[in-house]
């Protein structure tokens, strides 16, 4: 059974007025193909904020033990989630991943690996770019999430232009040049629209 919509209605409906969510850029997301999402974390509640706001449904790489926990166990894979082991190389997650961007799907992704306690975006990880690279014609949307998570006060969620692997993947460019590119364009949103 897919949650998706489900929980994309109830948390919108929710997350939308305490937040006041300002969605920008939705246009620059691809209507179809593969789409690897990837966007700075700064809270818990990122990954359902950009479920909500992305124009297509975003399956989710996540951390492997919020699936031993009782309900999310359950839920997460309704809503399209899927675990991957952190601090070492999950090829299942890794084979998952470049399975769903071939087969058209959209991966989010958050390349710093884990939520930046000062709000400050971090160094990205090479897997953004490995996935980037490896992920067939998929095209790369960056996207900032713009804080504070702070009831009432606006919540920015902007989508930048897809960016296009072709070349880099043409030139056999590193998994880490292809990160610094990605969190290039997260920054450049970021400082735009802060």
């Amino acid at each position: 059974m897919n949650l998706y919509p489900l929980g994309k209605f109830l948390i919108s409906t929710v997350c939308f007025p305490l937040y006041r969510i300002k969605v920008i850029g939705k246009e620059n997301f691809p209507k179809e193909g593969g789409v690897l999402l990837c966007t700075n974390h700064i809270d818990n509640l990122d990954p359902p904020i950009v479920g909500i706001t992305s124009p297509r449904t975003v399956h989710f790489m996540a951390k492997e033990e919020l699936f031993d926990m009782p309900i999310l166990k359950t839920v997460l894979p309704k809503v399209q989630a899927y675990p991957v082991k952190r601090g070492m190389s999950d090829r299942e997650a890794f084979r998952k991943t470049i399975k769903l961007l071939r087969e058209d799907k959209v991966v989010g992704l958050f390349p710093e690996g884990t939520r930046s306690k000062t709000g400050e975006i971090g160094k990205g990880l090479a897997g953004a770019g490995f996935f980037a690279l490896k992920g067939g014609d998929a095209k790369v949307v960056p996207c900032a999430i713009i804080g504070p998570y702070k009831a009432f006060s606006q919540l920015k969620v902007v989508y930048g232009e897809a960016m296009d692997m072709t070349p880099y993947r043409d030139r056999k460019a590193s998994a880490e040049e292809v990160t610094e590119a990605i969190m290039a364009e997260i920054s450049k949103l970021i400082e735009q629209y802060k």
